[in-house]
């Protein structure tokens, strides 16, 4: 059956409806609601770089989507296996794999993702195997995180590939080989030539044997668990990048070859367009480094991982949320390979129902959203293309001086890196200690009373130590490597291969540390005293007049006072100053803050303080600016003010 269609002249003009809308119409719109406040201050954000978000912008005419993933295809849903025996690892990986994870990152005692120190400990190929039993490597991408040991851990697999008969070519195995990002952690470096040497040495090896995947990683997590930007991380990458690719050429690999034996880690946090635009963002310099180099811009691997410094200890079921802002970024961002922090990591060895909503939240995204159907669905749109380019000019900028330093490696031996990083970090905590950024169920809307989930407590394994030294060829053209595939071929275990540290360059590390864990200290003292006493000490909220009239003032007062692990239940309205004073009693508080509008402050404020100092409060707030009433309010006993924009580390 056929049916004519209905000529356009014919359709409604819905748009003539409506008169045609201009910028300048809405700019005053705009103004007429601030009534004098400054636009720029309060209406436009400035992220950690300096970055303008604006909020109004208009389409970006003749944008294209930018290359990531292939049309339609969606990313790895990678999973962490990380529990510190090899066989339960396994048991958790193939339960992962079973249930809808399509890869796997060995994460290893000492490496970057490692943040607990509770990681896999892989000693020799037997630890290897067992943690890869039931696993087809021919099926799955994989991805190490080994730090210091990943080329202890690639000759293992090399090994093992070797000897299970699997053909190198057919393999998706990101290597991680980082002896940048292992000097960054630990701050400890025995000489670039030398680290350089041994790095080369395994690609070239790796190379010959005709793996697939990549060698060598550029791991932008260390920057942003120490608490750096957006550009900053970006930067590490690119430096990290082009520093690789020199020590790859000078060891004789052509540079297309070098520029194709690496990948990327970028994390993905709370911030839905930042963590986007990075990803985005880095495929853009990725094709002008490639460019500026004389290379054809190639496919670049990308795995994203959920951000460790955004997870929390308290409420932590809000991580859910993060972590769910957080994939969607990265997925919509374009990339490859995505990992979920569980939501009880920070808590400890997360079990396996933290590992099951870790991967079903990608694959809810991917199965039931079907996120990943539109290729770069943020292209065109005027914020996120101005955030892309703006993240990109300023990445590019902070790498260009970095390489005027002398290069990456030179940066953070120079201490230049871990600078600009810590300026950032303390710029965020300020923020935070004020709750200008504010910290779901930690700093913002906390839960004293909330259950504390469960986690792993398996009992920590050693590396095994004292094994007959096994001597090694200097590195060179992958010789070094293939002594130590011989060697773990044939049952020998990591310390015979490993020397006393003959380090030289000592820095700073970019330790990781959470955003919460300032608010955390608090509510772990508090929680401590809970557990000793039986009882949570208390804030009794001294509500005066009407509902309407103390509310606001007393959500702000209990979120501040449980924020440190407080007990400051709102209480309904009180008849008289004879029941607040009785209700005080009641309590059990030592503390109390008073609650209200302006009006009823100057009304009956200074009488309620006067009557909880006699009642016995050894502390008393109040919840307000005092304006004029400030002395009269402390002579009535009042000790001080809380209100927003002060400093409630500090306070607490």
């Amino acid at each position: 059956m056929t049916t004519a269609m209905t000529p356009a002249s014919a359709l409604p003009a819905l748009a003539s409806e409506f008169p045609p809308a201009t910028e300048t119409q809405w700019r005053a719109a705009v103004d007429a609601v601030l009534k004098g406040k400054p636009f720029d201050k309060t209406l436009v954000n400035r992220t950690a770089d300096g970055i303008a978000i604006q909020p109004l912008y208009p389409r970006k005419a003749g944008a294209s989507a930018l290359a990531g993933r292939a049309p339609g295809e969606p990313w790895t849903v990678s999973q962490r296996t990380d529990h510190p025996d090899a066989k339960a690892a396994n048991e958790q990986a193939l339960e992962d794999l079973s249930g809808g994870a399509s890869g796997l990152v060995v994460v290893t005692r000492g490496a970057i993702g490692d943040r607990r120190g509770d990681a896999t400990v892989i000693d020799g190929l037997a630890d290897l195997d067992a943690l890869l039993a039931g696993v087809m490597l021919d099926l799955i991408p994989l991805r190490i995180d080994a730090g210091t040991s990943a080329g202890h851990v690639a000759a293992m697999l090399a090994a093992k590939v070797e000897r299970d008969g699997l053909d190198p070519k057919s393999l998706s195995i990101a290597f991680g080989i980082d002896p940048i990002g292992a000097f960054a952690r630990r701050g400890t470096l025995e000489s670039w030539d030398g680290a350089a040497a041994k790095a080369s040495d395994a690609v070239l090896a790796l190379r010959s044997r005709g793996f697939g995947g990549t060698q060598l990683v550029a791991d932008g997590r260390v920057i942003h668990d120490a608490g750096g930007s957006e550009a900053q991380e970006l930067a590490y990458v690119l430096g990290t990048a082009v520093q690789y690719w020199r020590m790859l050429e000078a060891a004789g690999l052509p540079l297309a070859d070098a520029a194709r034996s690496m990948s990327v880690v970028l994390t993905a946090d709370a911030d839905q367009f930042l963590s986007t635009a990075k990803m985005r963002a880095i495929r853009k310099l990725w094709a002008r480094l490639e460019t500026a180099c004389g290379l054809t811009a190639g496919h670049l691997d990308l795995h994203a991982e959920t951000a460790w410094r955004m997870v929390t200890k308290v409420d932590p079921a809000v991580n859910w949320l993060r972590t769910t802002t957080a994939v969607f970024a990265a997925g919509v961002g374009g990339a490859d390979h995505v990992v979920v922090e569980p939501w009880t990591a920070a808590i400890g060895l997360p079990d396996g129902f933290a590992r099951r909503v870790a991967r079903n939240t990608q694959l809810i995204l991917i199965e039931e959203s079907n996120l990943h159907r539109v290729a770069d669905p943020a292209a065109g749109s005027g914020g996120m293309e101005t955030l892309t380019d703006e993240l990109c000019q300023r990445a590019w900028a902070l790498f260009q001086e970095w390489e005027k330093a002398g290069g990456i490696v030179a940066a953070l031996s120079s201490g230049t890196v871990q600078a600009a990083v810590a300026k950032v970090r303390a710029e965020r905590a300020a923020a935070i200690a004020k709750r200008r950024e504010p910290l779901t169920g930690a700093s913002e809307f906390p839960n004293v009373h909330e259950a504390v989930p469960e986690v792993l407590h398996p009992p920590k394994r050693e590396t095994q130590r004292g094994a007959t030294p096994i001597d090694l060829p200097a590195a060179a053209k992958g010789e070094r490597f293939e002594a130590q595939v011989k060697a773990f071929a044939s049952g020998a275990i990591r310390s015979a291969l490993s020397r006393m540290k003959s380090d030289t360059i000592f820095v700073d590390p970019l330790a990781p540390s959470r955003l919460a864990e300032p608010f955390e200290a608090l509510r772990a003292d508090l929680d401590a005293i809970t557990a000793r006493t039986g009882t949570r000490p208390k804030v009794f909220l001294a509500s005066i007049g009407p509902v309407a009239a103390f509310t606001a003032r007393a959500t702000f007062a209990r979120n501040l006072f449980e924020a440190g692990g407080f007990d400051a239940p709102i209480p309904e309205a009180f008849s008289d100053l004879a029941a607040i004073r009785q209700a005080f009693t009641a309590s059990g508080a030592a503390i109390a803050c008073l609650c209200s509008s302006d009006d009823l402050y100057a009304a009956e404020a200074a009488d309620v303080a006067s009557a909880l100092k006699a009642a016995g409060a050894r502390q008393l707030w109040l919840a307000g600016r005092p304006g004029d009433l400030e002395d009269s309010l402390k002579a009535a006993g009042i000790d001080g003010f809380v209100y927003a924009g002060g400093d409630v580390l500090a306070f607490l």
